[in-house]
């Protein structure tokens, strides 16, 4: 609140300009005046070559979020319930009369697909062997060769250790960023320096001047090895980004220096980090269908896991299909925070630190500020939630 001439005067964004704080923020978001939320998403080698397909993608706001009782028992994922998941929830999103004909609007003969796993959470809440064996078959079904499906982490050891090439089916190609640990992450072995992120941000002790230190650059698997990618992610909570589902699974997982987002508990800044990651037009272009697996999810404590946070993992039984990652993201942020109230905890966007978790304030709000950045729709009363049980 602002005085003039002993007058109080309207403020933007506290409501008597007919402005309310939220819209306010979006609006400076969206033309950039809100720090480091503005940070350039670059490619050097030219414009990203955007599609129909492109984030938020053929379906804007549409999410299919499918729910099967029997699709886990006894903590074991079941093949066939979760077939019948995966075929109804790509219908349900795509209004095709069959499951095949879903797959066929996102892929081709001749693609070569991506396709993002998670490993993070390990051994609780991690891509299931059930769910990518039936994305595979979708892709196949839609005419896409083996040889030209590639299942991707970050770390190479996180995805071996993860034991996803232990199931995998035979003829799947593996890819991963980096085969090393390093904890500062600016070597830019596996990635590609004419696409980044440049953000006035760097781990402690670097130098703005330093352009690796304040750049994260997007890995080679997404700008070189593939034209196509379905972004298979998890339903968790995150200590210093409140949730890691579509967005995140992007932002920390297809580009480098991702330590300088969260480096310590006072220095969270994944709010800006993750929609800017995930603006780099190469990703932006090329991550065209977002499935979420919420058969197990993990309410606190994530994303790092210890047997004392498995308390933590629930059987929610559902999947969720879409094209708008922000959307998908708004959607897994309320029933995240919903589950938290059974568990008698504050939400996400309001709980304090605690043994479990110990960043200050997580930020959930990097959703909304990606719906701000065009990335999808973020506006609970705009979604189109389609909600089946089978």
């Amino acid at each position: 609140m602002h005085l003039l001439n002993g007058k109080r005067k309207a403020f933007p964004g506290d409501g008597r300009s007919g402005e309310s704080r939220r819209d306010w923020l979006v609006r400076m978001l969206a033309i950039g005046l809100a720090g480091p939320a503005l940070a350039s998403a670059t490619s050097t080698a030219g414009r990203a070559e955007f599609t129909k397909w492109s984030m938020p993608g053929l379906f804007p706001g549409r999410i299919a979020r499918v729910t099967h009782p029997g699709s886990i028992v006894a903590g074991a994922y079941q093949p066939e319930p979760i077939r019948d998941m995966m075929r109804r929830g790509m219908m349900e999103l795509t209004g095709a009369p069959d499951w095949v004909q879903a797959w066929r609007m996102f892929f081709e003969p001749g693609d070569v697909v991506g396709l993002k796993l998670n490993p993070v959470s390990r051994p609780y809440v991690i891509s299931s062997p059930e769910v990518v064996r039936e994305i595979i078959a979708g892709l196949e079904a839609a005419g896409v060769q083996r040889k030209d499906i590639v299942a991707y982490d970050r770390y190479k050891r996180e995805f071996y250790d993860a034991g996803f090439d232990k199931w995998l089916p035979e003829g799947v190609r593996v890819a991963w960023a980096t085969d090393y640990v390093d904890p500062i992450q600016q070597r830019l072995d596996g990635y590609d320096a004419d696409h980044y992120m440049d953000m006035q941000l760097t781990l402690p002790g670097f130098d703005l001047t330093n352009e690796r230190a304040r750049r994260s650059y997007a890995a080679g698997f997404i700008t070189k090895d593939v034209n196509k990618m379905v972004n298979l992610c998890l339903l968790k909570h995150h200590q210093s980004a409140g949730i890691t589902m579509a967005l995140k699974n992007m932002s920390h997982g297809l580009v480098n220096n991702v330590s300088r987002s969260h480096s310590s508990p006072m220095l969270n800044a994944c709010g800006a980090f993750i929609p800017a990651s995930t603006a780099i037009p190469v990703i932006r272009a090329k991550c065209i269908l977002h499935i979420g697996d919420g058969i197990k999810a993990l309410a606190h404590g994530g994303p790092v896991m210890n047997p004392k946070r498995a308390k933590y993992v629930w059987e929610q039984k559902t999947m969720y299909f879409s094209t708008d990652p922000v959307a998908m993201d708004r959607i897994g942020w309320e029933e995240l925070d919903a589950q938290r109230r059974t568990m008698g905890m504050q939400p996400l966007a309001e709980a304090p630190r605690d043994e479990d978790s110990g960043f200050i304030r997580m930020q959930p709000e990097h959703v909304t500020i990606a719906g701000a950045l065009g990335l999808g729709v973020d506006d609970i009363s705009k979604i189109d939630l389609r909600k089946i049980t089978l």
